[in-house]
């Protein structure tokens, strides 16, 4: 449907953003009213790649992750993952979609032909077993990842050795914390 400026929107009739006509001044403007009382907060992460190593909580030797958003409440997680060393870092399964953005470094599937290089974007379809490798000569990969749901740990047959899910993420970060001074709540912050 065509706009007609002198119709008056009864604001129930969707427009898409090529639709949408507003002055300058009015679309300077902030939203007026309240946001939904059910609604958690934004979660904002000036250092998302900290200059404090203690907020990378390892997971296994030279292996690290740096929660972003915890999402207890939708079973995912967003991390950014740390690997300083070349090898195998694990087999698994994605039940759900995975999305990884790469930013330092490089990494492949022993299953595919691919290498995810650094600024690229990666796509793993539900469903999928894959092994993780960061081949020599990379000193470090760092990679932002997006999981859904949750990875099963399996052996080359596909027999289940572990998971990981939004809960255990949340468990290793709280014994990290801990640990380490800064204490167990401190990962509530990134929780949702």
């Amino acid at each position: 449907m065509p706009y007609d400026e002198n119709e008056e929107s009864d604001m129930t009739t969707p427009r898409n953003r090529t639709d949408l006509r507003e002055s300058t001044d009015e679309a300077r403007l902030p939203y007026r009213h309240a946001q939904p009382a059910e609604s958690p907060p934004e979660i904002v992460i000036p250092d998302a790649l900290p200059a404090d190593e203690r907020i990378w909580v390892p997971q296994a030797e030279n292996v690290w992750f740096r929660p972003l958003c915890l999402s207890a409440s939708r079973g995912y997680w967003v991390n950014l993952l740390r690997v300083r060393k070349a090898g195998v870092l694990s087999r698994h399964r994605h039940p759900q979609p995975v999305h990884g953005f790469v930013l330092k470094g490089s990494w492949r599937y022993l299953e595919h032909d691919w290498v995810a290089t650094e600024g690229a974007y990666v796509y793993e379809a539900p469903g999928e077993t894959h092994t993780l490798v960061v081949d020599e000569p990379v000193e470090e990969m760092v990679t932002l990842f997006q999981v859904n749901g949750c990875m099963i740990y399996v052996d080359p047959d596909g027999r289940q050795l572990g998971y990981e899910d939004v809960f255990t993420k949340i468990d290793l970060c709280r014994a990290h914390y801990a640990d380490i001074g800064l204490g167990a709540d401190y990962v509530d912050q990134f929780i949702r």
